[in-house]
């Protein structure tokens, strides 16, 4: 899988839109959780930004960092997934 590459992003109220940034900068309304499974509520939850790009952060750590992906690289993991191509992860 290529490497992600740092972004000069748009700007939100506060800042630049950065990899890495504390969530709470994205605010707290739009945070969905895509799936939940028999974990106890640890899962992930994204947000679509307003310039297509996709945050994601754990739901246990709402404070802590935003992983921030282009819709490119969200699809390419996502179908990635679905083809088994991340399932050594889970053995």
């Amino acid at each position: 899988m290529d490497r992600i590459k740092p972004q000069s992003g748009p700007r939100n109220r506060i800042g630049r839109i950065y990899n890495g940034m504390p969530a709470r900068e994205l605010g707290s309304e739009g945070w969905h959780k895509p799936w939940s499974g028999g974990n106890g509520g640890n899962c992930l939850e994204a947000m679509k930004l307003a310039d297509g790009r996709i945050a994601v952060r754990q739901s246990t750590d709402p404070d802590g960092p935003a992983l921030i992906y282009t819709t490119d690289e969200m699809t390419a993991f996502i179908e990635g997934a679905k083809a088994g191509e991340a399932d050594f992860l889970l053995s």
